[in-house]
């Protein structure tokens, strides 16, 4: 199956490569990106290689799909954004998603977002035909509910120590999105 490329006013959506790895841990060594993530702060290329490695094998392994967000003006990847992991069966998948800190709150991630959901809803998508969309966050990861919230995702609970990372147990909030409540932006 051919990579999904897509494209928005401001943004071009592709597959990462390893060309990315210097700009990627930019992205993953800066810990105001990583503060709500299950990781460290990244310390080497060789981390942030693999991590591009393993986002295109799950593409590859058909388990989940992960784009590069690259702004349309100069090709630069600010971010990435996809689905973790896909349930063919149930028709569901999880959303995960990062920006470079330096384009934070100008839109970009919902704009990233928006597009990859209106995709995973479509009929004709290249993957598989998504009905459920989920989201977690961390308690207190204020921006990452609002992008959720200014996509149409509801607040449907908290699961207790439902995560476990940087040695402590972790409450997340769910965010769930089913295809008949999808509004593009």
């Amino acid at each position: 199956m051919k990579f999904p490329e897509l494209e928005t006013s401001r943004l071009i959506l592709n597959k990462l490569s390893r060309d990315d790895s210097l700009a990627l841990l930019a992205i993953f060594s800066d810990k105001n990106v990583v503060k709500f993530y299950d990781i460290e702060a990244y310390k080497t290329e060789a981390q942030s290689l693999a991590l591009i490695d393993f986002f295109n094998s799950r593409f590859a392994e058909n388990m989940g799909i992960r784009w590069a967000i690259r702004l349309k003006d100069s090709g630069k990847l600010i971010g990435t954004c996809g689905f973790n992991s896909w349930n063919p069966k149930m028709k569901n998948a999880g959303l995960g998603y990062e920006l470079s800190s330096f384009y934070w709150g100008l839109g970009y991630a919902s704009e990233a977002i928006s597009k990859i959901i209106e995709l995973a809803f479509s009929v004709d998508t290249p993957f598989h035909e998504l009905y459920r969309i989920q989201g977690d966050t961390m308690i207190g990861n204020i921006a990452s509910e609002s992008i959720l919230k200014k996509l149409g995702f509801k607040e449907e609970g908290i699961r207790r120590a439902s995560g476990f990372w940087k040695g402590e147990f972790h409450d997340l909030k769910c965010f769930g999105l089913i295809k008949p409540e999808f509004i593009e932006i």
